[in-house]
């Protein structure tokens, strides 16, 4: 009997044991990053940056797999879904790790229960930018001339609820003003929208509208930063221009699967950031707009909770609905 005890509490002790050992020992096959978006995308643009040189320090393969659907919350859903054994992970982006929860109350996922922070990887500031026919220089005549004349022009977007929309929506709420609203499948339609003369005026991210400033064939006025971009110094922020509460930005977030054990979240964050911080990752970043944060996984799920409370109320002021 006694051995018989001996060798059962070994047992336990061995069972115990395993899943430290796991975690250890991770990885110990190949890893799978979701993108809830289809290829080309931001977040499919940034991972695929990082993917190959990930899978030679973790000593193991690391896969993209595109998984678009619902406004990125198809593959989101997922990967809240996914085993949390540290082989499944995920870049999301505002729409289904905030903006979603607001106003969408049938969302299959809770994206602060269902899913871990790892970091807040990349943002790009959106550039608001108007049409030569408007005869305006800065935010402050755009704004007049929307308060001037209400429902006289319209502006581009890259859809209901992206940040895109919003970042002109807060404008409108902010200084009582009103504007139609065009939504476009892309943002590099929404600009040429503005050069067709069917919009007036867009926020858009910088990597579509940019080259076309340049070019003198719209007029870029403001960034949505709450500091200048260094990929775009020139242009003043909204605070400068008026609206020192607008901060808007596009932003890409690593996560993973709720229960996934921290000491593998920390090494895969640390991991990424030590990519993210390379001068090559940074300039190819720099070609698309993008400016790499690297945050640590406490900063990442601070950052979620002030989104949420930045954007619920402008999203309930402007009534978006998933239906």
């Amino acid at each position: 009997m006694t051995n018989r005890r001996t060798l059962l509490l070994a047992a336990a002790l061995c069972a115990a044991a395993l899943p430290a050992a796991a975690q250890s020992n991770w990885p110990t096959r190949p890893i799978r990053i979701i993108v809830p978006y289809g290829p080309g995308s931001s977040p499919d643009v940034l991972v695929r940056l990082f993917s190959d040189k990930l899978g030679k320090s973790l000593g193991q393969p690391v896969v993209v797999e595109n998984k678009p659907g619902a406004g990125g919350n198809t593959g989101t859903d997922y990967v809240a879904k996914a085993a949390p054994d540290g082989y499944t992970w995920l870049v999301s982006t505002n729409g289904p790790l905030v903006y979603s929860t607001v106003f969408n109350p049938k969302l299959p996922y809770d994206p602060f229960k269902d899913l871990a922070p790892v970091m807040l990887a990349a943002v790009q500031p959106n550039v608001c930018a108007v049409s030569n026919d408007l005869k305006v220089d800065d935010v402050k005549g755009w704004v007049a001339a929307m308060k001037k004349d209400p429902g006289k022009y319209n502006y581009s977007s890259t859809g209901v609820g992206s940040m895109s929309h919003l970042s002109v929506e807060i404008v409108k709420l902010k200084s009582d003003s009103y504007a139609v609203h065009l939504p476009y499948a892309s943002s590099p339609l929404a600009v040429l929208a503005i050069m067709q003369g069917d919009v007036q005026f867009a926020c858009v991210p910088p990597v579509a509208v940019m080259p076309q400033a340049k070019a003198g064939k719209v007029k870029a006025i403001a960034v949505t930063s709450a500091k200048r971009s260094k990929l775009a110094p020139e242009l003043p922020t909204m605070a400068e221009s008026g609206f020192p509460d607008i901060q808007a930005l596009a932003w890409m977030g690593l996560m993973a699967p709720a229960k996934t054990p921290p000491e593998i979240i920390n090494r895969f964050n640390k991991e990424v950031a030590a990519i993210l911080n390379e001068p090559d990752t940074q300039q190819k970043l720099a070609t698309a707009y993008m400016e790499s944060v690297a945050s640590t996984p406490e900063e990442m799920g601070k950052w979620m909770v002030e989104e949420r409370d930045r954007w619920a109320p402008v999203i309930k002021h402007v009534g978006l609905s998933a239906n």
